[in-house]
């Protein structure tokens, strides 16, 4: 039997900027991205580049893996 799967990229941003107390506009300023960015980051629409992922991280002050989480999903 064949079994579809993929791989969705699971996020915490939207957790821990909350934590953080700061809007989707704030870290977007700070990240120097859009805030739709943002908004696609944790809506796990957009995948962020290496760079950005290491950004994030680096301000949160957590690891790229504490933040980012490969999911595979089985379909069928």
């Amino acid at each position: 039997m064949f079994t579809l799967r993929f791989i969705e990229m699971k996020n915490k941003v939207k957790n821990v900027r909350k934590e953080k107390g700061l809007t989707q506009k704030e870290l977007a300023e700070i990240l120097n991205v859009s805030r739709q960015t943002i908004i696609s980051i944790e809506a796990k629409r957009y995948v962020p580049s290496t760079i950005l992922s290491l950004k994030i991280a680096y301000y949160f002050g957590k690891s790229v893996e504490e933040l980012f989480e490969l999911e595979e999903i089985e379909l069928i």
